[in-house]
């Protein structure tokens, strides 16, 4: 009976020690900044510390300003060279700038350079005056714009991103409009450009995110610092057709920000890749019934990347259509690949039929049971 007793304390006390191990486990990654998220391209968070905190965010504020001018000129109300005049207002905004004077003329794509390399306050607020008539109506965009993306923690106020009491955002919410920007090649191109020239090589842009340089894989995007906001820096990455977002806010150093950037990215893209996944076996075309065809040929729609853990298995499961009745259009979706990994529906790609079969008529089918009976 005692030793009964022993052996039940003993697995008792093995049982608790496990699970404090298991609650004390140290997260993946460490971090030293307030604020952070690691977002996969595909909006999947991987990491996350107060990633729903309301901060300052200084000029990352900037993501909202580039992405509204991208989406006029992709609507067709802007085109890249269209004159920007700087106002009074535009010009006396300080903190990072150009130094655009009242009356001076620049490209929209000069004043895209200018707010995406070296972050200038004046030329993000001159092309918003440009869009929206006026800095107020433009944060109005703005902030019109955020509720759509769902950033439920962002309040804007201007469209630069110095210091403005109630000016707030988060880590997540950062994230959300980096990974809507991204989508434009140029800001990918502008963003990783080390050094650029203005007005006839008058002016010089020296990009402000210096990690474009140091980090492995580097696409961008805004770094940002008031004493309010600390050092901030919104940073996307592409390994191997794997992208990730990472956010930092609130950092002490742009030393300590960056060490924080890339623990991040080193770690998802140690972890996590993304994959399309596709059958393990050729697709069998499906038969027709009353069709011109016997069958239909059938290939996976077009599908976009997947994020997928490294070092797991990916089991894949095809539904089919055991047979399809003509007409059949080219696109009709025919069945289904779903993709699992450790139990999780990684995503469900549609079988489409790959050519077009159209329906028998009349006399096709009575030229058909001629033959048959001819042939008997």
């Amino acid at each position: 009976m005692k030793k009964l007793v022993c052996i039940i304390l003993c697995l008792a006390f093995l049982s608790l020690s496990a699970a404090a191990v298991l609650t004390s486990a140290a997260p993946p990654v460490t971090v030293s900044a307030p604020s952070a998220v690691l977002m996969h391209s595909s909006g999947e968070v991987l990491f996350e510390k107060n990633a729903h905190e309301k901060r300052p965010i200084a000029s990352v504020t900037k993501v909202m300003t580039l992405l509204l001018v991208f989406e006029s000129i992709e609507c067709g109300n802007l085109s890249m060279a269209d004159m920007v005049t700087g106002s009074a207002h535009a010009a006396s905004m300080g903190g990072s700038q150009i130094w655009l004077e009242e009356g001076e003329k620049l490209s929209v794509e000069d004043m895209l350079k200018a707010v995406t390399i070296c972050s200038a306050n004046d030329c993000a607020v001159a092309l918003g005056e440009h869009i929206s008539g006026s800095e107020d109506a433009f944060v109005a965009l703005m902030n019109q714009r955020a509720a759509q993306l769902g950033m439920n923690d962002t309040t804007f106020k201007n469209a630069c991103g110095l210091h403005e009491e109630g000016h707030l955002s988060s880590a997540y919410d950062v994230a959300l409009m980096s990974r809507e920007l991204i989508k434009y090649s140029k800001v990918s191109e502008y963003a990783t450009t080390w050094e650029a020239t203005l007005r006839g090589g008058e002016s010089v842009l020296n990009n402000t995110n210096k990690m474009i340089r140091s980090y492995n894989g580097m696409t961008g995007l805004k770094t940002g610092f008031t004493t309010q906001a600390g050092y901030c820096l919104a940073a996307t990455a592409t390994r191997e057709n794997t992208g990730l977002i990472a956010v930092v806010l609130g950092g002490e150093t742009s030393e300590s920000r960056n060490k924080d950037i890339a623990a991040l990215l080193n770690w998802g893209f140690a972890n996590y890749m993304s994959v399309v996944p596709t059958p393990d076996m050729p697709l069998m075309p499906i038969p027709v019934r009353l069709g011109k065809e016997k069958s239909v040929k059938i290939r996976l729609a077009d599908a976009q990347g997947v994020l997928a853990q490294k070092g797991m298995e990916i089991t894949k499961n095809i539904t089919l259509e055991k047979e399809v009745k003509a007409p059949v259009k080219e696109g009709d979706r025919l069945g289904t690949l779903t993709a699992e990994q450790n139990g999780k529906v990684l995503c469900e790609i549609p079988i489409v039929a790959a050519e077009r079969v159209d329906k028998m008529s009349f006399w096709d089918i009575f030229i058909k049971l001629l033959k048959i009976s001819t042939m008997r």
